[in-house]
Parts: C-alpha cells; structure tokens; sequence
C-alpha cells in the first residue's frame, strides 16, 4: 500500500507542475485547470489510502457539500466579482490550514521542536491569511472603502502587533503545555491580518491577492510537515512560490516595491497645492469614433477594469469581428497589473472568445504603438497614463504603462485624441451600428 501511495503522489506532484506550466498560456489554460483537478483528486485518494480512512460516510457528505456550494458560485459569479471569489478562496484555504494546526496543537502540544516550529508557520500564515483575505474581498466588493484606511503610527503598530504574535509563538515552541498562550497568538495573528490590509488601496488588490496567494500556500506547506504528509509539502511550496514571483511580477510592473505595496497606502487622496490647470478635452461621438475606426488599418484595444464593470467584453469581440472584416488588424494589449486580479483582462478576453493571438502583452506590444492608427483604451486609466513617464509629482511616477500616448490616435489632452465618454458597453454598440462592416453584416 505505501507502495502505491507513493506512486500517485508522484504523479500528482507532477499534475501539479503541468499544471502551473499550462496555466501560463490563454491557449493551454483549461487543460491546466484539469490537470490541477485530476492532481488533487489523486493527491486526497493517496492521503486517504496512506492514513487507511475507510469511513466514505464522512468523506462522501463533504464532497457534496463543497460540490453544492461551488457550482452555483462558479456559474453565478459575474467576471467582475471573479477577484472576491478568489480573495474568498484564499480565505477558506488559510483558514482550513489554521484550523488543522490548531487541532493538531491541542491534540499532543508535546511534540518534536522542528513540528511545532511548523506548526506556528502555519497557524501564524493562515489566521493571518484568513482574516487578510476577507478584508480585500470588502474591498473589492466595495462593503469597505477602497481608499488606504490609516491612522497614525500605523505601521509601527502593525509591526509591533506581528512582532508580538512571533514571540508568543516562539513562547509556545519552548514551552508547549502553556496552552493558555495559543488563544492569544491566534487573536494576534487574526487582527493583524485585518491591519495589514485595510492600509491598501484598491489599486493595489492584483498584487495583494497575490501576496495572499502565496501566504497560503506557504501555510499548507508548513501543514505538510506537521502532518508528516509530503504531498502537501510540495502544493503548498509550489502554491507559495508561484504566488510570490506572480507578486514580483505585479510589483516590478508597477515600479513598486514590496514594503511600498504593503505599508506605503498607495492611493491616498492628495491635496494639491495652487490653482489646478485646466486643459481642453476633445469629445467625440459613436459615429465621429466609428469614422476614425473605420480609416484605420491598424487599431490595438486597451482594456481595463472599467470594460469589465460594463461587462462590455462581447460587444468588444462583435468591434473585434467586424473591424477584421474590414481588413484591420486588430490587437489587444494587456497590461499586467489591469483589472483587479493577475491575469483578470486575459480571462474576460477569453470569455468573449477574442483569438489567443490577438492578446499581447505590455512588453511585446509597447513597440508597435507608433505604427498603430488607432489605440482604442476602455475603461484603463493608470495602465496608460504618460504621466507616469513624465510628472514626477504623480504618484504613478516610474510605473511601466501601455504607451498608448505614442499611436497616432491615442488619449487625454493631446491634439490628436478623442475621448469617448459613456458606459463602455453602450458606446462600442453604437460604434458597431455606425460601422459599414457591421450595417452589412446585419
């Protein structure tokens, strides 16, 4: 039996690789999100076969349970409240992780040094998580105000806060039958995910949700070891690990730093000092865009969370289908902090069936702006503003954007840009009607 315990751990650790390696394409995504299925299957019928749990009774009501729950929601779910479902799933998983070293630690507090080491890893990552989790899934859900919440000394409390909740577990490590000690840890650990959140701003949230990622996975691999079961140790490392170079790749798209992310309160409201500048904005109407559109050979779409919100993302593709028809060539360029979660743009893309092909990101598309007739962004602000190249007094200062700035029609107050104003799914219906290819079609 252990034999073949071991052999379907192999094979689900290697699903689990796939996986991640699939995912990491628009084109292979599904069979990645298969892959992880079938591997975590395998991985739970291992640990029940390794641990001899033959009660099925038990087993049979929490799948239908989880089964029950989740349908609904994945169906349910609108695209744009895909990142709370994730930040909820994060919750759940951290919680279930705490839960589990909290059991294991009032079941035999006297355990070997390097197990209860893990333990506290583990009990500090998920109450932590859990509670970190919920207050980003406020904020994104707008029931808490997407603004940074802040307070003075704020960061000093939460680091003293943290300091404070690692002694008392190193407390626990040396001297394990004090378990009168443990209900306080958790508390710290619970509250200080709550601190550590509510000072981010909603700008921030694909990185967050990324953090958070990883912060539990490393806490299902630290279960792994207080468990003594090796096929948790590697899903949480590699869940940890990928969510942290996801982060870094969500921090170096923003020219941000970890610590900034975390304790800076990006998003503040400032007070600017003198009389604010006003500038000329030249609007256009569906037909004026459709005319503009229409002369192009070339057009690259920007997408950002505001399409999402409209959930324009069909009327996008039905713009797509009918400006090809015309002989455009038409692009989209994904920035990859767009939207409120990693990869949040290339999965409402993918919704609408727009070509793989089609999608580029920021690093690949940059060059071919000054080329580009028409950049067409909707519903992204941050993503392409020039004054992130330019106003070193803007906050977003240094952040790689989308040069949509550099086509020859692209946006805000520059002589040769057009801003479209209205709901983004209700103008690009009325540029459809105005475009010759779409009249013919119909």
């Amino acid at each position: 039996m252990a034999h073949l315990v071991n052999y379907i751990y192999i094979v689900s650790a290697a699903l689990f690789i796939l996986s991640l390696k699939w995912m990491n394409s628009p084109a292979t995504a599904r069979r990645g999100v298969f892959a992880g299925e079938i591997g975590m299957l395998m991985a739970i019928t291992g640990t029940l076969l390794a641990h001899q749990v033959f009660n099925w009774q038990w087993i049979l009501a929490a799948f239908l349970i989880g089964t029950a729950a989740g349908i609904p929601i994945a169906y349910i779910m609108p695209m744009t409240a895909v990142p709370q479902r994730t930040a909820m799933s994060h919750a759940c998983g951290a919680l279930a992780a705490a839960l589990v070293g909290t059991a294991e630690y009032y079941r035999d507090p006297v355990q070997p040094k390097y197990v209860l080491v893990a333990l506290i890893v583990e009990t500090l990552l998920g109450f932590l998580t859990f509670t970190g989790s919920l207050m980003a899934m406020g904020k994104l859900q707008e029931v808490l105000p997407q603004r940074p919440i802040t307070y003075p000394k704020q960061n000093f409390v939460n680091l003293g806060l943290f300091a404070l909740a690692a002694a008392l577990g190193v407390r626990i490590i040396l001297v394990p039958t004090d378990m009168w000690m443990f209900p306080i840890f958790a508390a710290l650990a619970l509250l200080f995910g709550v601190l550590l959140i509510i000072p981010i701003g909603g700008a921030d949230m694909p990185t967050v949700i990324a953090l958070l990622n990883s912060y539990a996975g490393l806490s299902a691999c630290a279960m792994g070891f207080v468990l003594d079961n090796k096929m948790l140790v590697i899903a949480g490392a590699l869940d940890g690990s990928s969510g942290l170079i996801l982060s870094i790749i969500m921090c170096k798209a923003m020219n941000r730093s970890f610590a900034n992310v975390l304790f800076g309160a990006f998003g503040q409201i400032q007070k600017k000092s003198g009389p604010v500048e006003q500038r000329p904005v030249r609007s256009a109407s569906p037909e004026e865009a459709a005319s503009v559109l229409e002369a192009a050979s070339s057009v690259i779409i920007v997408p950002g969370y505001g399409l999402a919100v409209a959930q324009a993302q069909h009327k996008i593709r039905e713009l797509f289908d009918a400006l090809t028809r015309r002989g455009v060539d038409v692009k989209f360029g994904i920035h990859p902090v767009a939207g409120r979660m990693p990869g949040h743009m290339n999965v409402l893309l993918a919704e609408a069936d727009i070509p793989y092909d089609r999608l580029f990101e920021m690093d690949d598309i940059n060059s071919e702006f000054p080329q580009c007739d028409v950049a067409l962004v909707i519903g992204a602000n941050d993503v392409t503003n020039p004054s992130a190249k330019t106003d070193k007094t803007s906050p977003i200062y240094g952040m790689p954007i989308l040069e949509v700035d550099r086509a020859r029609t692209p946006l805000y107050y520059m002589d040769k840009t057009l801003m479209l104003f209205g709901d983004a799914k209700a103008f690009v219906s009325e540029i459809l009607k105005e475009l010759p290819a779409a009249k013919a079609a119909a």
